[in-house]
């Protein structure tokens, strides 16, 4: 049976172990949207990961949702994050950046008044966003027509080739928690007519055109995708989420994916569900599992073979030689919620090693 410990091939990727590190947005990007130095850091730090999956990063302009995330739309973008690759192969890393269009979650005020756009009329409820001016209720976000849609699948086509050139060793692409893609594909949220609406077909088809895209300049060994068919996050919600799991699993095969990173639950416990089963049991590639996965469960589920391999979250923030401290099984740092998105090095690279 495969423990945590034992190679994993991924696409085109070999990983030296199964822990890896899940996206996990930080805000020390600045206002300009630029991987820094700090950044480089934080992820170097955390380079005995399987696999480093970077936090959320922007495709296009003016689509900011957490007002200091990355983005990777410009010559400057590439060289801020070629910063980043060139620590974490230095420190024997690999490392996906995650691309990300934020859709409805985004807001005028991180984006120069300019409207969000989105699946459909409807705004993020009962929830505020961060700003400039402080914590503001979410916009109603202006529809995107069919015929823009072309201009979004360009703009993941042209990030994934300046990741290509930032040094990445692959992309992931973001089909969960709300933003977009997920927004397009969840009938909670999509309840437009047209090609890009009603069927499942329909819903998916501006993801899998995006998935498409992306393996052009990439081969689809070195693309991976995230979903999160359970989550309410961003005030999400599907009809029927673990048949919508069940029918993706087996659309997704066609592809030829380096993996299938599945998110197996709710944060907030609105939806429940078990979609990790049906995922494993049509899906053909490489699983990836990920939310509240104890180190003691992850090495029991992959040796069961329910999934290949875990993608750890605040662990891996509060811990970055999270993959020593298990294999000794040393107590774990306890992550500072309210550092995750602060400013500056305080919660981001001052958590201790085990050597410290």
């Amino acid at each position: 049976m495969p423990t945590l410990f034992d190679s994993l091939q991924v696409g085109a990727l070999t990983l030296p172990n199964r822990i890896l590190m899940a996206p996990l947005t930080r805000c020390r990007a600045g206002a300009e949207h630029i991987a820094n130095a700090l950044m480089a850091e934080h992820y170097a730090q955390r380079a005995s990961a399987g696999l480093i999956i970077t936090e959320a990063t922007m495709v296009m302009e003016g689509n900011s949702a957490f007002w200091m995330e990355p983005g990777i739309y410009s010559p400057d973008h590439v060289a801020g994050w070629k910063r980043v690759t060139d620590a974490v192969h230095a420190a024997h890393g690999r490392i996906f950046l995650q691309l990300w269009h934020g859709g409805r979650a985004c807001h005028p005020l991180l984006n120069g008044g300019a409207q969000p756009v989105g699946a459909s009329a409807r705004a993020i409820a009962d929830d505020e966003v961060h700003t400039p001016e402080g914590k503001k209720p979410y916009v109603i976000p202006r529809v995107l027509s069919d015929d823009e849609l072309p201009g979004i699948v360009s703009g993941f086509r042209k990030a994934a080739e300046y990741a290509k050139v930032a040094g990445f060793d692959g992309v992931e692409v973001h089909g969960a928690n709300g933003y977009l893609l997920d927004q397009f594909l969840r009938d909670g949220t999509n309840t437009r007519s047209g090609r890009y609406g009603g069927s499942l077909e329909n819903r998916a088809r501006l993801m899998f055109e995006v998935i498409e895209a992306v393996s052009q300049v990439w081969s689809s060994d070195r693309v991976g995708l995230r979903i999160s068919p359970l989550n309410s996050f961003n005030d999400m919600i599907d009809s029927d989420p673990v048949g919508l799991s069940t029918w993706l699993a087996t659309q997704i095969n066609r592809f030829n994916l380096a993996y299938l990173h599945l998110m197996r639950g709710d944060f907030f416990q609105k939806q429940s569900g078990d979609v990790v089963t049906p995922v494993r049991t049509h899906y053909k590639g490489v699983l990836i599992g990920n939310m509240g996965y104890t180190s003691d469960e992850a090495e029991q589920t992959i040796g069961q073979g329910k999934v290949d391999a875990v993608a750890f979250g605040v662990p891996f923030l509060a811990n970055p030689d999270l993959p020593a401290r298990i294999k000794v099984g040393a107590p774990l740092n306890q992550a500072n919620p309210a550092q995750f998105y602060s400013p500056g090095p305080e919660g981001y690279t001052d958590y201790p090693a085990l050597s410290a």
